[in-house]
């Protein structure tokens, strides 16, 4: 990609099509290329990289109300991944050179990451061979799921353009960087600072039990915040964004392998070598 040619950029999220937050990382790359929004019609945080059969597929045109150049927008009855794929298969004229993910209410951090739309959108769009980057902004757990007015997206837009645009510009990461995660603190402003993170093996959300009658009745499952940053891995993404309070890059593999001696594992799994002696 040289700057002489006009950079196509694909843009979705999991909070749907009216977020705020989408908009927020659309009017910051306006100038930079053609710029294409497909997003879920309707709420699909929680939906990770998931490609459920019951998706209608419709593709229905939305208007972009900020009248930002260069930008055509669509909502999709189908999951964040679902949408890239309509995106690059359907609606993109050629291949996208860059996909951004977000920007989501509340941050992606920790081993939930696979539970995130936002993070399983920049995922698929990795796996289609795009530079991909998963925005997400730290948020009260209160505003999670709602399209609030009381956030401020700006200091995440302007790393979502900050990044997006290096990538798009730039050939040197390692093999193993598919794609980036960032997470932007609650009150970052443009002078915070930001650290290359890794994904923590702590969780931060937890699960919580459905209070029913019976267990043929409704039961829905809910979350609550429950962590202690302070006692994460220190070059992790979850220390660094809430114990912090700096910005987190983290760089994400499509290579899900465990990162131990293969060799010594088959030799443990055989029988041939006694584990911890």
């Amino acid at each position: 990609m040289t700057h002489a040619e006009k950079p196509l950029i694909l843009f979705t999220n999991d909070d749907g099509i009216e977020s705020p937050g989408l908009w927020a990382a659309v009017e910051a790359f306006a100038g930079l290329g053609d710029l294409l929004v497909v997003a879920p019609r309707e709420q699909q945080s929680g939906m990770g990289r998931s490609l459920p059969g019951f998706s209608k597929g419709v593709i229905y045109p939305w208007e972009n109300m900020l009248n930002i150049p260069d930008c055509v927008a669509y909502a999709v009855d189908g999951t964040p991944a679902q949408a890239v794929q309509h995106g690059v298969l359907e609606l993109a004229d050629r291949k996208p050179a860059l996909a951004v993910s977000g920007i989501n209410y509340g941050d992606n951090t920790g081993n939930g990451v696979t539970i995130s739309g936002t993070v399983g959108a920049a995922i698929e769009a990795a796996s289609l061979d795009i530079r991909a980057i998963a925005v997400s902004q730290q948020t009260p757990f209160n505003l999670h799921l709602t399209y609030s007015d009381a956030v401020d997206f700006s200091v995440a837009a302007q790393c979502a353009r900050r990044f997006g645009e290096w990538l798009i510009y730039h050939q040197a990461l390692p093999d193993d960087v598919d794609l980036l995660k960032i997470d932007v603190p609650w009150e970052a402003t443009p002078n915070t600072e930001w650290r290359v993170t890794r994904v923590s093996r702590r969780r931060v959300y937890w699960p919580t039990r459905p209070e029913r009658p019976s267990l043929n009745g409704g039961g829905k499952l809910g979350y609550h915040y429950k962590s202690d940053p302070s006692k994460a891995e220190p070059d992790s993404d979850v220390f660094t964004l809430m114990h912090e309070q700096k910005i987190s890059v983290t760089p994400m593999s499509l290579d899900m392998s465990s990162r131990t001696d293969l060799f010594r594992l088959h030799q443990i799994l055989e029988g041939e070598y006694i584990y911890g002696k």
